[in-house]
């Protein structure tokens, strides 16, 4: 059954028994493990929606991922933890450090999800993103975080093929494409990044600028031919100084391009200060939608499904935000969060995609404005990008 058809008649068998717990003035409790109660609008519109998550881990490396890649066939008993959240397609967000590793990678990824392929489905046309909504399979969407695995021309064109549709041209520190947001030198793109960007665009692999510099980000937006994306970031005018975080001229400069901006759900990104809430997470998309619009505003949560802090013990946090490397980039960590934690509460956990169309709700966004930054944006873009 796939998963509009499993909303819409779950939906249908309590709506007319008027004293079931689970309903409350046309609101419904949607998982066992959460009291929190849905409108009908809200579900409907998830329902409705092809939901791609631009950034999501799917599952971070050295957790299940790692068995689920060496033995396939371990994932089953998840598969429907991952069709219930409501997000029809996670685009990964992991990178490896070099080509042969990241040629073997892929190759687990491929045959991951063929052998699963009764609830997974690979993303390589905007085809496949409609497919998977119909169908209630999971989307996957190959992607790298980082693009030094493309170490000639050529490795563009040969990544292509074996199912990544987007790559981001640096992490948080340079390679030779360019430099990355925590470089202390912002050099912007190399010649040969310059080279990668145009092969990009012939070859049909989407540009991701998410964790690049300034320059970087601004030359690749102004080099491209084609829309480019910064699927997981968040507007500066709201975090002052951040370098993950994008200016106002860089946003509109996107969207001239026809670009599309994700909003991270990352702590430390959405505010400099404490508390943090989805209140301000939702304040990015009120001030990406005032500057360029609603056509260019998507989801990029940079986080896995689950997103909850509160399964790893404090010391634990404690120590990966103490590992961070660079001195600049653990001063961004840190501000005052004293709990080290990388989650917004409301949003860290399976359920979110609800909460945040809740969010989109409250804050009087209409229904096709929702639809758009769920996937529409993105199905649009693809359409212009891929081959």
């Amino acid at each position: 059954m796939n998963r509009r058809k499993f909303i819409t008649q779950a939906v249908g068998m309590l709506a007319p028994v008027s004293a079931f717990p689970f309903i409350n003035k046309n609101r419904f409790k949607l998982f066992p493990f959460s009291d929190t109660e849905y409108s009908a609008r809200a579900i409907d519109l998830v329902r409705e929606s092809v939901v791609v998550d631009m950034l999501n881990q799917f599952n971070f490396p050295g957790t299940e991922l790692d068995q689920w890649l060496d033995r396939p066939d371990t994932f089953r008993a998840s598969a429907q933890k991952y069709k219930d959240s409501g997000i029809d397609v996670f685009a990964l967000g992991h990178a490896q450090e070099n080509r042969e590793r990241s040629l073997d990678y892929f190759t687990k990824w491929n045959r991951f999800i063929s052998e699963n392929s009764q609830s997974l489905h690979r993303i390589d046309t905007p085809e496949d993103l409609h497919y998977v909504n119909e169908t209630g399979k999971t989307g996957v969407m190959l992607t790298f975080q980082d693009s030094r695995h493309f170490e000639s021309l050529a490795d563009v064109e040969l990544f292509y093929n074996m199912g990544q549709r987007l790559s981001q041209l640096t992490y948080n520190y340079g390679n030779k494409i360019g430099s990355g947001g925590f470089d202390e030198k912002d050099n912007g793109l190399t010649e040969y990044g310059k080279q990668i960007v145009v092969e990009m665009n012939n070859s049909g692999m989407a540009i991701d600028l998410s964790h690049c510099s300034d320059r970087t980000t601004s030359e690749g937006i102004e080099l491209s031919s084609k829309p480019v994306i910064i699927t997981h970031a968040n507007c500066r005018a709201l975090n002052p100084g951040h370098p993950r975080a994008k200016t106002d001229e860089m946003i509109k400069s996107l969207a001239a391009k026809g670009g599309l901006f994700g909003v991270a759900e990352i702590r430390f990104m959405v505010r400099d200060r404490e508390p943090v809430t989805i209140e301000h997470f939702l304040d990015h998309y009120d001030h990406l939608i005032k500057l360029v619009g609603p056509e260019h505003a998507g989801i990029g949560t940079d986080f896995d499904l689950d997103t909850d802090d509160g399964r790893i013990p404090f010391d634990e946090r404690r120590e990966m935000f103490a590992d961070s490397t660079g001195e600049r980039y653990k001063k961004y960590r840190m501000h005052s969060n004293d709990q080290y934690l990388i989650g917004v509460e409301g949003i860290n956990h399976p359920k979110r995609t609800y909460d945040i169309v809740e969010g989109f709700i409250r804050r009087g966004y209409s229904d096709q404005t929702i639809k758009m930054i769920l996937g529409e944006n993105f199905i649009r873009v693809a359409k212009e990008i891929w081959k």
